[in-house]
C-alpha cells in the first residue's frame, strides 16, 4: 500500500511551534557595534585630556602662574562636571549625585538606568573608554602630586590636590553606582570625602 500524504494542517502545526529569537544576537552584535554617543565620548576624554596636557606643558607656553593655574582648574571643572551629569548617563547609563536635606544631612543617590526595549543599552566600547578614562586620569594626577612634591614645586600642589579630588570624587561616586551604593560603609566613606573635599 502507498503512505498517505502528509496532512498540511499537521505541517502547519508543527512549524508554528518553531520560534526562532534573533534578539539575543542583535543585542551582542548592537554591544560590540560602534561608538552611540560620539560627542559624549569626545568630551568625556577631552576636558581630562587638556587638563593634565595643559598642565605639562603650560611652562613652555606661558610664564603666568596664575592663568595656567586657572586654566587647568576650569578644564577639571568642566570635566567633573560633565562627566557627573551627563557622559555617565549617557555611556554606561548610571548617575550619582549628593543632596542635602532639610535637617542638613547629606544623602548620597546613585541611579542606575534599567534596560527596556525602547532604552538599548550602552556598547562595550563606550563603556571601556568611559572606566579606562576615569581610572587612568586619576593615577595620573597621583604620580603628578609625588613629582611635584619631589621636585619642590610647591605652588603647583594645590592644583595637583584639586585634580586628584575632583577627579577620585567622580571614580568613587561611579564605582559606588556601579556596585549599587547600598552599603553603609559605602556611605559614611562617601561623606567623609565630599566632606574632604569641600574643605579643600
Amino acid at each position: 500500500a502507498c503512505p498517505s500524504a502528509p496532512d498540511p494542517q499537521a505541517l502547519v502545526d508543527d512549524t508554528e511551534d518553531v520560534s526562532l529569537d534573533f534578539g539575543n544576537e542583535e543585542e551582542l552584535a548592537f554591544r560590540k557595534a560602534k561608538i552611540r554617543h560620539p560627542l559624549a565620548t569626545f568630551f568625556h576624554l577631552f576636558f581630562r585630556v587638556s587638563a593634565i596636557v595643559t598642565y605639562v606643558c603650560c611652562d613652555w607656553f606661558s610664564k603666568s602662574f596664575v592663568g595656567c593655574f586657572l586654566t587647568v582648574l576650569l578644564l577639571l571643572s568642566f570635566d567633573f562636571w560633565s562627566v557627573k551629569n551627563v557622559t555617565g548617563r549617557l555611556m554606561v547609563g548610571l548617575r550619582w549625585w549628593n543632596q542635602i536635606d532639610e535637617d542638613g544631612r547629606s544623602h548620597w543617590i546613585f541611579e542606575a538606568r534599567k534596560a527596556s526595549p525602547s532604552c538599548t543599552a550602552a556598547t562595550e566600547a563606550e563603556a571601556r573608554i568611559f572606566w579606562l578614562g576615569l581610572i587612568i586620569c586619576p593615577m595620573i594626577w597621583i604620580l603628578f602630586f609625588f613629582s611635584t612634591l619631589f621636585s619642590l614645586r610647591l605652588k603647583w600642589l594645590a592644583l595637583v590636590i584639586a585634580g586628584i579630588s575632583l577627579q577620585a570624587a567622580n571614580l568613587y561616586g561611579y564605582i559606588l553606582c556601579k556596585m549599587g551604593g547600598e552599603s553603609d560603609i559605602s556611605r559614611v566613606t562617601a561623606s567623609l570625602l565630599s566632606q574632604t573635599m569641600f574643605q579643600t
